[in-house]
């Protein structure tokens, strides 16, 4: 069974939608990042102050995060997408003139490979920037999904004050980090 990625103006409603129905329905806000701190609680031998806490009263967000998980998993071996989105000729051009092939998916494997994380740039995208996100995430007290999605839903201003940072850290590193990078 394979067939096209839905588009936007459906899977984009269905996932605003689900946000009120998990508050409404069960009380619970959508995000992922704090599961990290929960799976890090349970299984965690040395126990410092931050994870302390009554894990089990959000154990809600890790089958969330497991139903994401399989839920992808599920998708990706019974409704495979073989259709590459099409990227502008400009995009190319610009993807070329930093020394790339032209991506046969969304990335350049060049940059987004586990045979490139070994090369300092490789080890600066991968794990330096993978530092970078949880920090971020942490010190903003949420993730992308809990802030852009939930929070600024919800009308809050920390939230709607974060999603702008993604935004801006996202452009920046797009046009001027990721070119002097490579």
């Amino acid at each position: 069974m394979s067939g096209p990625a839905w588009p936007w103006y459906v899977a984009g409603p269905i996932v605003g939608l689900m946000v009120p129905l998990s508050l409404v329905i069960g009380g619970r806000r959508w995000g992922l990042s704090s599961t990290f701190r929960h799976v890090c609680a349970i299984a965690s031998p040395v126990k410092p102050a931050f994870l302390r806490y009554n894990w089990k009263k959000e154990s809600w967000s890790l089958f969330f995060a497991a139903g994401a998980v399989i839920g992808g998993f599920l998708a990706a071996q019974w409704m495979p997408n073989a259709d590459v989105p099409s990227i502008s000729p400009k995009t190319i051009a610009a993807i070329r003139s930093l020394g790339f092939e032209v991506p046969r998916g969304l990335v350049p494997a060049e940059a987004f490979s586990f045979s490139h994380l070994a090369t300092w740039r490789g080890f600066v995208m991968v794990v330096v920037g993978g530092f970078l996100v949880g920090f971020g995430t942490r010190y903003a007290n949420g993730c992308t999904s809990g802030h852009a999605i939930t929070g600024v839903a919800m009308r809050e201003w920390p939230s709607l004050l974060a999603t702008i940072c993604f935004f801006v850290g996202g452009l920046l590193m797009t046009h001027v980090l990721f070119g002097w990078i490579f």
